[in-house]
């Protein structure tokens, strides 16, 4: 059946002008404090007007205990809001909705390490090259009031809705992975413990925003590790997430997965289809899908096979922020970037966000002349 990406799409009661999304992607252009700069808005206001129905936020810390690296977005403190706020102003103003993601880092927080601080973990491990410490049940429910109180100052600033990071190793996967989660208490051992802590956080978030506030996640669905968390355990949380009051889910990657490059000339693959898949089979909430998408052909197809609901991108955005009003335009040729992940190696130096083909051919031409 034919399906019209670009008419909207609701989300609970978010109205989404198009099933399209940028997903949350570290720029590094907060200040040292977490605070938005003007070169963070100068970003949003260009991917507000970029055609995205929806813009998902970098991610921002909710605890200095959480931050993962450097010139990441901090909700942890009320006097983050005016900044947010003002981000939020700049993704209206080309008429993207937007969302704020929170996070913690847990034991994978670059930032802290490099600062030489013992790092909170769900569970020792003795393996781990990083210093750390498992947290104490209190330490647990702080950072649970944490994710709640950030959520709400999301709220507060004038997000559309806020996002949850619990993908990519960070400290919700750590709890669910048993590969991180050793605990002997109420919050690890069976699956039933493990997945605790997301539900007690979003049961928190969703007290703090109120019974309509659109809410989703990032998650993780199934570790790339062996002796990981399995499918059928990621959806079983997932069921058990939604009737919390998770809204919608975007698949991605939980414990063991790297930032995968597709080479140039290799087909298109979006990585994590056959997960999305599963959880939009199982799940009556909207499927959003990420990675390796690069054509409006594979987007259509994704959506009109049942496989998701919405088409969520990180990497070709940061070539072309106007991509999707460029493919709307009837302009539709895949994606520029070739995916070579240049573009990541340059934040993880300190630097903000560019495109690392981009920044090539402009040294080349440069040298030329």
């Amino acid at each position: 059946m034919a399906i019209d990406l670009f008419k909207p799409f609701r989300i609970g009661s978010l109205e989404l002008k198009n099933r399209f999304v940028r997903s949350a992607t570290w720029d590094a252009t907060a200040d040292s404090s977490g605070a938005v700069t003007e070169r963070s808005l100068a970003l949003y206001r260009q991917l507000g007007g970029g055609g995205a129905g929806l813009i998902v936020s970098g991610y921002a810390f909710v605890s200095p205990s959480g931050q993962a690296v450097w010139g990441q977005y901090g909700a942890h403190r009320n006097d983050m809001i005016s900044g947010l706020r003002r981000m939020v102003q700049a993704a209206h103003e080309g008429g993207a909705k937007i969302a704020l993601q929170v996070v913690h880092a847990g034991i994978n927080s670059d930032y802290l390490q490099r600062k030489n601080v013992a790092l909170l973990a769900v569970s020792a491990i003795p393996e781990a090259s990083r210093r750390h410490r498992e947290m104490t049940d209190g330490e647990i429910e702080a950072i649970i009031a944490d994710f709640a109180a950030a959520a709400l100052r999301g709220r507060e600033a004038g997000f559309d809705a806020i996002q949850l990071h619990g993908a990519h190793g960070y400290l919700m996967s750590q709890f669910l992975s048993p590969l991180f989660n050793h605990r002997r208490d109420r919050w690890g051992g069976n699956a039933e413990n493990r997945r605790r802590f997301h539900l007690e956080v979003i049961r928190r978030v969703r007290q703090a925003v109120g019974p309509e506030f659109p809410f989703m996640i990032k998650f993780g669905v199934q570790d790339d590790r062996e002796g990981g968390l399995l499918l059928s355990e990621g959806l079983e949380t997932a069921r058990e997430m939604i009737e919390q009051g998770i809204d919608a889910i975007e698949v991605s990657a939980g414990v063991g997965s790297s930032a995968q490059v597709t080479r140039p000339g290799d087909p298109e693959r979006p990585y994590f289809r056959e997960r999305a898949a599963a959880v939009k089979q199982a799940m009556a909430v909207p499927v959003m899908l990420v990675g390796g998408i690069r054509s409006l052909k594979m987007c259509r197809a994704i959506v009109e096979s049942g496989d998701a609901d919405l088409i969520s991108m990180c990497r070709p955005f940061v070539r072309e922020p106007g991509l999707i009003a460029r493919w709307q335009r009837g302009e539709g040729e895949p994606a520029a970037c070739i995916s070579c992940g240049r573009c990541l190696g340059i934040v993880r130096r300190g630097e903000p966000l560019e495109c690392g083909e981009e920044r090539r051919l402009r040294e080349e031409a440069a040298r030329r002349t």
